[in-house]
């Protein structure tokens, strides 16, 4: 795991908000685990990288939690999130991960909308009471990687109900359920 400093992330300037299928789905999944959070006071928390698309992510709600804006994508730099190429993009935007998240997607009624800023990878990061400890790092080395609840819930030492949507199987061609 890289070394993070919480202390330059905590210095980052972000901007407090109340208002692409894969990122829809991910945010999505893991706002299940929401009540288990609170019911832990354990905060969720989304930084976006810019206002394009927020109004629909907040108002068609796929994400739970408290949203935040990094116009800078300052957070997303220092915790290691890369950023693709108009030439890289392509093909980690139609590998077999990407293929399997938005199957998912499409199965559970989220559409994308492929506007903003896709060339900025995402992750996670799970931070102990206090904000002193990383619990949890990751960076998506493909568009289709996230964390599974299971994971989320076990670094965090909480147990849940929620249950993690069925993956589709998938070849070099096409998805199945």
């Amino acid at each position: 795991m890289a070394k993070i400093d919480l202390t330059q992330i905590g210095k980052n300037l972000l901007k407090k908000t109340d208002s692409g299928e894969v990122c829809r789905w991910t945010a999505a999944e893991i706002s299940k685990l929401e009540p288990d959070l609170r019911a832990n006071n354990i905060a969720l928390v989304g930084i976006g990288p810019e206002e394009t698309g927020l109004q629909d992510f907040r108002e068609l709600g796929f994400f739970k939690g408290a949203l935040y804006l990094d116009e800078k994508k300052k957070t997303y730099k220092d915790l290691g999130f890369k950023r693709y190429t108009a030439l890289s993009v392509v093909p980690a935007g139609l590998g077999k991960k990407v293929r399997a998240v938005a199957a998912k997607a499409s199965a559970q009624g989220i559409q994308g909308n492929f506007s903003g800023d896709l060339l900025q990878s995402g992750g996670m990061l799970i931070v102990a009471n206090g904000g002193e400890k990383v619990l949890l790092h990751f960076v998506q080395d493909s568009p289709g990687d996230f964390v599974p609840l299971e994971d989320i819930s076990k670094a965090l030492g909480v147990s849940t109900n929620a249950q993690e949507g069925q993956m589709p199987s998938c070849n070099d061609e096409v998805c199945t359920r």
